[in-house]
C-alpha cells in the first residue's frame, strides 16, 4: 500500500488518508492560532508601563511565537509529503 495512488485504494483507506490530511491542517491552524495568541500576549507585555522587567517577557512572547509558527510550517510539509510518498505508516 506504499506507493499506491488515490484511485487504486478501497474507501476505507481512501478515507483514512483524507482524515489524516485534515488532522494535519487542523494542527497547522492550532500552531497558528497559538503563535498569534503569544503575539498578543507580547504585545500586552510591552505596552505595560509599570513595570519595566515585564518587557523582556513580552519580547521573549514574540520569540516564542515566530518559533511556535516555525515548527508548525514545517511539521505540516513534512507530513504532507510523507502523505504524498505514501511512506505515512512509518510515522
Amino acid at each position: 500500500m506504499e506507493n499506491q495512488t488515490e484511485d487504486l485504494l478501497i474507501v476505507r483507506d481512501f478515507l483514512a488518508r483524507q482524515r489524516t490530511k485534515l488532522a494535519n491542517d487542523r494542527t497547522l491552524l492550532s500552531y497558528i492560532r497559538t503563535s498569534l495568541y503569544f503575539i498578543v500576549s507580547g504585545t500586552a507585555l510591552i505596552k505595560v508601563e509599570d513595570l519595566e522587567n515585564v518587557k523582556e517577557l513580552g519580547y521573549f512572547s514574540f520569540m516564542i511565537s515566530i518559533a511556535l509558527l516555525v515548527l508548525g510550517f514545517i511539521n505540516f510539509f513534512r507530513l504532507k509529503r510523507k502523505l504524498k510518498k505514501g511512506k505515512y505508516e512509518k510515522m
